[in-house]
């Protein structure tokens, strides 16, 4: 391929054929596509002709699968482009530690931390959609972005609404900051309703357009457990300084409140690409083809507590933050593995949340992460010992 020209913004996608890759890509097609970014790297899992094609599309050097057993496929679908294909763990390792000046964090789960650390240690900026990295690593991960000299911008729509809404010289008067959640498919439904919820169900976001995890995650609100955590690494605050509300038309994506009594909001239309763009030209505002807000159509805002006897996975976040350590960390291990039982059916919906309890519970007293040995050592333990107790509920049903 052609050198890099020096005058575009070099990016990384790293999970480009999920959601928030496929916008990213997206929004890198509204501004100006080759001529105005020089894609580096997109990487992705099973979907490879999706893959190929965005690698194709977007003028990417190289495009890496994380299954192995799809290298072949992935080099047949970019024959003749002159992108190389690579396939692995070590492949998506180096392809993080690819020059480049952006990067987007987009992998779901614990497979991001390692190739989003790799990013963050080299120095690029980090646009972060992946939420393992501070909820699992927590402080390793803010200080390898520190020590690499990089900026971590947020893409979550909470996050970047909070990250917009802050004023840096204001930091000292931020008197909390409030999460909104859209209450997900189940606001208005009983325990008992949503104890015969299927996956199928679980995944119909009111709202959005998501990937099955984070849909599914929506629906229980572990999405948003996970945010509360987040916040805390992103932006120093106590945990008593974080705050959800339920929002359901998702139009209010969060706030900020200072000391003064003012409350700052960030508004939109629910579409990740607002956010997104954001993370990719900050701090200009870049110019994006997406709905706007129409308030007279709008006409109202609701806003109402959240139920933490429906939607445990909050109070769980709340316990995760007051004990500290890596309760985070364990928390997250353990409910992914409750996610993937759900999905294959052997547990409820309800289930995943009681777990996620027990695993915490019976590992309360787990230092924190010094080392990303540390961080892969608990989420081990933390899936040990939830596919234990998940067996026991199987044996028990």
């Amino acid at each position: 391929m052609a050198p890099s020209d020096k005058n575009k913004r070099r990016v990384t996608i790293l999970g480009s054929t999920g959601s928030i890759g496929t916008n990213t890509l997206d929004v890198i097609q509204q501004l100006g596509g080759q001529d105005a970014f020089d894609v580096v790297a997109v990487t992705g899992n099973g979907n490879v002709a999706l893959l190929a094609e965005q690698a194709r599309t977007a003028g990417a050097s190289l495009a890496v699968t994380a299954d192995e057993r799809r290298y072949e496929d992935l080099k047949q679908a970019l024959a003749g482009s002159g992108i190389a294909a690579a396939a692995g763990r070590t492949a998506l390792l180096e392809a993080a530690a690819m020059p480049s000046d952006w990067v987007m964090a987009a992998i779901v789960g614990t497979a991001g931390l390692a190739p989003t650390l790799a990013a963050a240690r080299r120095g690029a900026d980090i646009a972060l959609a992946n939420k393992e990295c501070l909820v699992s690593a927590g402080s390793l991960f803010v200080e390898a972005v520190a020590a690499g000299g990089g900026r971590l911008i947020p893409v979550d729509s909470e996050h970047s609404a909070i990250f917009q809404a802050l004023e840096d010289d204001q930091r000292h008067a931020v008197e909390r900051i409030v999460l909104t959640a859209s209450g997900g498919p189940f606001r208005t439904w009983t325990r008992e309703q949503m104890a015969g919820v299927t996956a199928a169900i679980a995944r119909a976001h009111p709202n959005w357009s998501m990937g099955l995890k984070i849909s599914i995650g929506s629906a229980s609100m572990f999405n948003k457990a996970l945010e509360m955590i987040e916040a805390k690494h992103l932006f120093d605050v106590r945990p008593d300084q974080i705050e959800v509300v339920v929002h359901p038309q998702s139009v209010v994506h969060s706030m900020v409140g200072y000391t003064d009594g003012s409350v700052l909001a960030q508004l939109g239309c629910p579409d990740m690409r607002t956010a997104i763009g954001y993370a990719l030209t900050y701090p200009a505002r870049p110019r994006l083809n997406v709905d706007r807000l129409d308030f007279a159509k709008l006409a109202r805002l609701d806003f109402e507590a959240p139920d933490e006897k429906r939607f445990p996975a909050l109070r769980l976040a709340r316990t995760a933050l007051e004990r500290g350590g890596a309760q985070g960390a364990i928390m997250n291990a353990a409910e992914e593995t409750a996610f993937n039982a759900f999905v294959d059916g052997r547990i409820g919906f309800l289930n995943m949340a009681d777990i996620a309890e027990i695993v915490m519970d019976a590992m309360a007293g787990w230092p924190a992460a010094t080392t990303m040995e540390d961080v892969f050592a608990t989420d081990a333990e933390a899936r040990r010992q939830a596919s234990e107790v998940i067996a026991k509920m199987e044996m028990a049903a």
